[in-house]
């Protein structure tokens, strides 16, 4: 099994960020779970890679050749795919994975999110997706999708596609345990 990760390419202002994604990576290590992320070095991408590398777990990264371009490609993963837009890498990362996690981040890491929970709506996987809700990170999102429910703007079962679990072990039994509800169109 692969998990994609999505992550920040900073570390956030409080360390509690970097340390969530190096515990995820070791915890993805000890469930034999090889990990797929952005191929970055920095923010929270390098500390969840460092993490999965230093556990002796797997761990690919696919990242846009400019991104190399600018030196912050992570050289000592186990595999990095270079791709030349950040749409092939999106859909890279989705083809390798089986499931995905999103850490808390920035705009990229909302976009990757939202953007394969859209594709799971439209049903072009049934892929399970989570939030790792670090110190209520996520709460304002979750908070939205509430609110698009209440007006009529995303289903109830669109609404379970997303999982948000403040702890690891706890988000991870509810990927494995997921049943994907009807997408939009199915």
């Amino acid at each position: 099994m692969r998990i994609c990760v999505f992550c920040g390419s900073s570390p956030g202002a409080r360390p509690v960020y970097a340390e969530a994604a190096r515990a995820l990576g070791r915890l993805l290590v000890t469930r034999d779970i090889g990990v797929v992320y952005g191929g970055a070095s920095v923010g929270t991408m390098g500390a969840l890679a460092d993490a999965v590398l230093a556990a002796g777990g797997d761990i690919t990264g696919v990242i846009p050749r400019s991104l190399v371009e600018h030196e912050i490609a992570h050289a000592g993963l186990t595999k990095l795919e270079v791709v030349d837009t950040l749409h092939e890498r999106k859909a890279r990362m989705s083809e390798l994975s089986d499931a995905f996690i999103a850490l808390p981040g920035g705009l990229g890491t909302l976009e990757e999110l939202t953007e394969v929970w859209s594709w799971g709506l439209l049903g072009l996987h049934t892929k399970p997706l989570g939030l790792l809700n670090v110190d209520g990170y996520y709460d304002p999102l979750a908070h939205l999708v509430d609110r698009m429910v209440a007006e009529g703007f995303l289903s109830p079962s669109g609404q379970a596609m997303l999982l948000l679990d403040e702890d690891g072990p706890g988000l991870l039994e509810r990927l494995e345990g997921y049943s994907p509800p009807l997408g939009k169109w199915s």
